[in-house]
């Protein structure tokens, strides 16, 4: 719902900031004071090519910025799509300025955007009737949408059914196109998935493999370095040589000596029996390190095959994966494919019976939504019929066209479409004689509006574009026509925030919230101002509205009269 618009040097506008309500808000004002510029502002933020003579002359850029409420609305959605991030109390900001040069910047909740976003955005924030370019109705696209809508739940549920279906249907065309493509780039993937697993099958890869290998190599590139080592540490805790004992004979002779004194005092005893205990100890490490001495022996033949191995390792690993376990997940990937590929004739044979089957049965689900849809399009015909009739339109012909195409393509397939197999569009005939023709062809600005509002009227609770604009909607109708438009207009706005420019006293009557337009002259410029106006001068403005610059007492009555029974209408409406 549009909640503020702030317009600034947009053709007579210097600047005005007006908050809009909820229900039916209603622009009047003299012909000429300005009241076409609203709407051609707003159009500004939803998409729509600017003109830079909409600048106000002496100035050199002029701005549009409209605040929205959408919390709970489908907009948020969009908004993620084209990279707006919600906010969380769900207001919505969008500003447009533009220059004599020509230049354009658009934004979003304060990021930068395109036109196209906000033409986008904006389709499915207001409904402007009166100018063509914005009326979703006239896009054919919205109408299927709009019928399966009023066809509710039967509707819907197979519709839910058909997508699912759907889906699984271009799953198994694209398994079948997969599989049975050019013979020759099968056998060519045949080759190449065989080399593949060939070549990591002969490598026979264990985990770890590579680990022990590094591990080996490292020990039998640095053979003698360790067996010097071991050896003079053997030498050192054990042999000793002719320069100095080893730590076992330095170690026993230590033995030797607390033991000759421990009769003297217990407590050398106790230090004689610990330093055995480390003696023990120092048995079983002398003994470990002359078996792993003796155990090592330098093999340049085996060196070589260790690096060997490391470099196919490597090689596989540069082609199928950084881990063994990832070239050994590949290889089973390689073979199921390959196995896939060698009974593809035997699986596209299954997968054509299956995609078969589908079809069928696809054609089924979407024969019976044309079936609803044909049922639903006769109750809205002439539940739109009643509604322009009512507006003086008695001689109006509504008919929703729908085709259904029953005919396969070249590869005697369905053409099926994401909503079935329909293409729904909306005609209208305006007067006896005249042949149905697409609602974009209705040249009448005051018959478009008019048959829009009929069919907003039916729609107004399947439709859920918040705001909807009407402009121009009371050209060449009035009496019982024009009361009944207000009317409309009325109970329309119980579902819907409606903005309505209008001459007529009977749409002004109804307003939840009335918008004065004046143009202004002094000081050699002229400025165009808007502002709400209280019962007072509601009343004052009706009257005026009824006869002109000379407002009477008659006419004041006039105006007080109707503003009643507008009120008691929209009272027994139920919208008050």
């Amino acid at each position: 719902m549009l909640q503020q618009l702030e317009i600034q040097n947009i053709a007579l506008i210097e600047k005005i900031c007006i908050e809009v309500g909820k229900g039916l808000n209603v622009l009047t004002g003299e012909t000429g004071a300005g009241k076409s510029i609203i709407i051609d502002s707003i159009n500004a933020i939803l998409g729509e090519r600017l003109s830079k003579d909409l600048i106000r002359t002496g100035k050199d850029k002029a701005s549009v910025e409209a605040v929205f409420q959408v919390k709970g609305n489908n907009i948020e959605e969009l908004l993620r799509e084209i990279g707006v991030e919600p906010e969380e109390d769900g207001t919505l900001i969008i500003s447009r300025e533009f220059t004599l040069a020509g230049k354009n910047s658009c934004r979003i909740n304060g990021k930068m955007a395109t036109v196209s976003m906000l033409k986008e955005l904006g389709s499915k924030l207001i409904d402007v009737h009166g100018q063509h370019d914005n009326q979703s109705l006239l896009r054919t696209e919205s109408h299927i949408d709009l019928l399966d809508s009023f066809g509710a739940s039967r509707i819907n549920l197979l519709k839910e059914n058909y997508t699912a279906l759907l889906v699984e249907y271009k799953d198994i065309k694209n398994k079948i196109r997969s599989l049975a493509g050019d013979k020759n780039d099968r056998e060519k993937k045949i080759d190449y998935l065989r080399y593949q697993i060939d070549e990591i099958k002969k490598s026979k890869l264990k985990v770890g493999e590579d680990e022990e290998l590094n591990k080996q190599r490292n020990v039998l590139s640095n053979a003698e370095r360790i067996i010097e080592a071991l050896s003079g540490v053997y030498e050192n805790i054990f042999s000793g040589n002719n320069i100095k004992s080893s730590v076992y004979d330095s170690l026993s002779d230590a033995i030797s000596q607390l033991n000759s004194i421990s009769k003297l005092d217990e407590k050398y005893g106790k230090l004689s029996v610990k330093m055995e205990e480390i003696l023990y100890q120092l048995d079983d490490i002398v003994e470990h390190i002359r078996k792993e001495r003796d155990n090592i022996e330098y093999s340049p033949e085996l060196l070589e095959q260790i690096e060997e191995r490391i470099d196919l390792i490597v090689r596989l690993k540069k082609k199928y994966g950084n881990t063994i376990e990832a070239i050994l997940e590949y290889l089973n990937k390689a073979e199921a494919e390959y196995e896939e590929i060698i009974k593809s004739d035997e699986i596209v044979n299954e997968l054509s019976k299956k995609l078969l089957s589908t079809s069928n049965e696809l054609f089924g689900i979407a024969s019976q939504i044309n079936d609803e849809r044909n049922k639903a399009a006769q109750i809205l015909e002439e539940q739109i019929g009643k509604e322009l009739e009512e507006l003086e339109m008695k001689k109006a012909q509504f008919k929703v066209n729908i085709e259904f195409n029953s005919e396969k393509d070249e590869n005697d397939e369905y053409k099926f479409l994401a909503n079935g197999l329909n293409r729904v569009e909306f005609l209208i005939s305006p007067n006896a004689g005249e042949p149905l023709k697409p609602l974009s062809k209705i040249a009448s600005g005051g018959e478009m509006s008019r048959i829009m509002l009929a069919i907003k009227t039916i729609l107004a609770n399947v439709d859920d574009i918040p705001t909807l604009i009407f402009d121009e909607i009371d050209i060449g109708i009035s009496g019982k026509a024009a009361q009944k438009v207000a009317e409309k207009l009325s109970i329309i706005s119980e579902s819907h925030q409606v903005l309505c420019v209008t001459h007529l006293a009977q749409i002004a009557c109804m307003a939840d919230e009335h918008f004065q337009i004046e143009k202004q002259s002094a000081d050699n410029q002229t400025k165009t101002s808007i502002r709400k106006i209280n019962d007072k001068e509601i009343k004052n403005e009706i009257a005026r509205i009824l006869g002109g610059a000379n407002i009477s007492d008659i006419t004041l009555k006039h105006a007080e009269e109707i503003l009643k029974n507008a009120k008691k209408f929209k009272i027994d409406s139920g919208n008050n």
